[in-house]
């Protein structure tokens, strides 16, 4: 199985070499169009270098913190319990960096080359930008596969510790991966919104300039938030919802009831499935094309079908041959319908996503109209398609939640309980996960091809291409909107059915560190009762952080724009260049120096709350600790995804309802309609860029947190 999983990985990264490969040898377009492409890479570059250094340092201080707690504790070698979460620690905080820059690495390179590929027509852009985006998905996921499965092979094989106690060992990876993709997705959604309101509100409102307008001091800018937050910042996001899922499905899979039933075939079972999973995607990619004139959503949506079609045939087999037990035939087939559960959920995120976020149907038609009396109707329609769009995925959830519990209970293989649940069925749910996670390296794929054709359409207005090639940029620019959309709708529905997952496993460690049965938290005890409002105060007030971040960044952006009109009047008249790199360096400084306190706001709250419960502990309650946290982790899990499908929807409908008017509706670009919508889109862009998938982030986080530092609390 080890050797199935590290080939899987080595041979996504061989396919991700030779499609950089192919990306690479492509044209880089005229001279004009590599001013700007350059100008993009060294802006991305320098501030990913100045934000990993950020990182990096607090990264040590925690890794240090985590030593000395584990070091502190009573048991059996609690010196080597220390040393080896530490290092899976700092191992899923080093691959999730690197996760990250491999996303931007190749957008920065793949932008110019998508924009000169589209002049030969609509196919060739696409699959350039495609075939760049599988290179970032393939080594997010493949790192996965090598940092877990290499781990464990070392504990196992070189340590000789037991397969049983080793999940407990590497869980500090899902928390190194948390912690790294959380400042990542701050820091880069904090740049990328901060830049893009600036050059909205100043170019498109104020000055009445195009988009991507040249003499736009902020253009270059917004361009580069593009790379730094939606690949950068998006590609350490699905690495730790990866990690943390892998994680803790290993660690359910190593209690004594599915252990006995299954042995190290359960432990590794995630890992198996992930690789199943990323050989398929590989072969989804290079199903990808479209005609001329056709619709490049419909190749897109093609490849996600095939991905997802073999990731299931492969999830059989991974079902028939690890998870079949003697005792109960009919075990791997519950299974496999957990799984085939989980990638429906994933489907019915996709299309609910697609709804409010399209253009096509009601709700951004709907902000729209509201547009043509002004900004106030425009905010206000949108944050009611916000408020109404968290229903159906809720709905959704609870029927993958409840529905893959039971068939998981229904799979006999368990003849006892851990108090009112019945394992199996908690491990029906892991599964059903693991469903979701089955299409995730195509997954990926579409959501760094939304950056990589936003910048190519940004490079072609800039370097003044010829009509053609803009309108095949402008078509790859909407479908990339549509995926990032819908890709943020996949990774709310993975961060709920994972949260869940790691909370269960919250439990199971509690049951483990304090040998109690500990199944319950009790909403009336007033200390839970406070724990649970504390967790979700702390999704609100993370929020309020993240967005007034955005804001506060902007206002500088805004106030050099206005200067630099001021100060260099021919700026306008095409007489004077604009000083681009100033706006650069304004937005790196703002977004680094905003993004901390949101950050630690989110790593300090849950220690400090559990430190502050510890008190509560008595010999005749020595759980009383573990309740308080976990009803502070259950409350902020459930605010955490209804705030994110909220932020996520609305700000996503109002960008669509701008580029709606802007084909023409209700008068068009430069109608009074349009300066509302761009108004409404500037409230939404930090909603949908920043806060929403931080919290995507947040949630897994809170959970990772907890179980690594439950000893501390306990």
């Amino acid at each position: 199985m080890l050797s199935l999983v590290f080939g899987a990985a080595v041979a996504a990264l061989l396919v991700a070499l030779y499609l950089a490969n192919r990306v690479l040898a492509g044209s880089t377009g005229t001279d004009a169009m590599r001013r700007i492409s350059d100008a993009i890479k060294q802006g991305a570059e320098a501030y990913l270098s100045r934000q990993n250094r950020t990182i990096g340092l607090l990264a040590i201080f925690v890794a240090v913190g985590i030593y000395l707690v584990y070091h502190g504790q009573t048991g059996p070698n609690p010196s080597r319990v220390a040393l080896w979460t530490t290092i899976s620690f700092l191992l899923g905080a080093g691959c999730s960096v690197i996760a990250g820059y491999s996303g931007m690495w190749i957008s920065i390179r793949a932008n110019i080359r998508t924009a000169a590929a589209a002049e030969k027509g609509l196919n060739a852009g696409l699959q350039m930008a495609v075939r760049a985006g599988a290179v970032s998905g393939f080594i997010v996921m493949a790192m996965n596969l090598l940092g877990i499965g290499g781990l464990y092979a070392v504990l196992t094989k070189v340590v000789g510790l037991p397969a049983q106690s080793v999940p407990l060992y590497i869980v500090g990876y899902g928390f190194g991966a948390s912690f790294v993709a959380l400042f990542a997705q701050l820091g880069g959604g904090i740049y990328t919104k901060a830049a893009d309101v600036g050059a909205d509100l100043v170019g498109k409102v104020e000055a009445g300039i195009p988009e991507d307008d040249p003499r736009n001091p902020a253009v270059i800018a917004d361009l580069v938030g593009d790379n730094v937050g939606d690949c950068a910042g998006r590609g350490a996001d699905i690495f730790e919802s990866t990690a943390a899922e892998t994680i803790g499905v290993m660690i359910l899979a190593a209690s004594p009831v599915l252990y006995g039933a299954f042995g190290t075939n359960g432990i590794l079972f995630p890992l198996v499935v992930i690789a199943l999973g990323l050989l398929c995607s590989v072969v989804g990619v290079f199903t990808v094309s479209v005609k001329e004139g056709g619709d490049p959503m419909s190749g897109l949506n093609r490849g996600f079908y095939v991905t997802a079609v073999l990731a299931m045939v492969a999830f059989w087999f991974a079902t028939a041959k690890l998870l079949h037990v003697d005792a109960a035939p009919h075990a791997a087939r519950y299974y496999f319908y957990c799984g085939l559960l989980g990638l429906a959920t994933s489907l019915a995120f996709v299309y609910i996503t697609q709804y409010y976020t399209e253009s096509k149907y009601r709700p951004v038609k709907a902000i729209a109209d509201a547009s043509k009396t002004g900004p106030a109707t425009t905010i206000i329609e949108g944050l009611a398609v916000g408020l109404e769009c968290t229903a159906i995925p809720v709905i959704v959830m609870v029927c993958a939640i409840v529905g893959s519990y039971f068939l998981g209970k229904a799979s006999g293989i368990e003849t006892g309980q851990i108090g009112p649940l019945a394992i199996s069925g908690l491990f029906g749910t892991a599964v059903a996960t693991l469903g979701m996670l089955g299409p995730a390296g195509y997954i990926m794929a579409m959501d760094v091809f939304g950056p990589i054709a936003d910048n190519a359409g940004g490079i072609v207005e800039m370097g003044e291409c010829g009509e053609d090639i803009r309108k095949s940029t402008d078509v790859l620019d909407a479908v990339g909107n549509t995926t990032k959309a819908l890709t943020k709708g996949y990774a709310i529905g993975t961060a709920a059915l994972a949260a869940f997952l790691l909370f269960s496993a919250f439990m199971d460690a509690v049951r483990e560190h304090t040998h109690t049965a500990f199944d319950t938290v009790n909403l009336a005890k007033p200390t839970v009762f406070a724990g649970a409002l504390l967790g979700a105060m702390l999704v609100f007030l993370f929020s309020s952080f993240a967005i007034r971040a955005v804001g506060r960044a902007a206002f500088d952006v805004i106030e050099a724009v206005r200067k630099q009109f001021r100060e260099k009047p021919g700026i306008m008249q095409g007489t004077e260049q604009p000083d681009y790199a100033a706006c650069v360096d304004i937005v790196t400084r703002g977004a680094l120096r905003q993004m901390i306190a949101p950050g630690l706001l989110a790593v300090g709250m849950p220690i400090a709350v559990g430190l502050c419960f510890r008190a509560f502990i008595t010999l005749a309650d020595p759980t009383a600790a573990a309740e308080g946290i976990a009803a502070f982790l259950m409350v902020a899990t459930i605010a955490g995804i209804l705030m994110a499908l909220l932020l996520n929807n609305a700000g996503g409908a109002w960008d669509n309802a701008k580029k709606y008017i802007e084909t023409g509706v209700h008068g068009g670009k430069g109608s009074e309609a349009h300066k509302a919508a761009v108004v409404g889109d500037t409230v939404g862009d930090p909603f949908k860029d920043t806060a929403g998938p931080s919290l995507h982030v947040l949630i897994k986080l809170l959970a990772t947190v907890t179980l690594v530092m439950a000893p501390l609390f306990l």
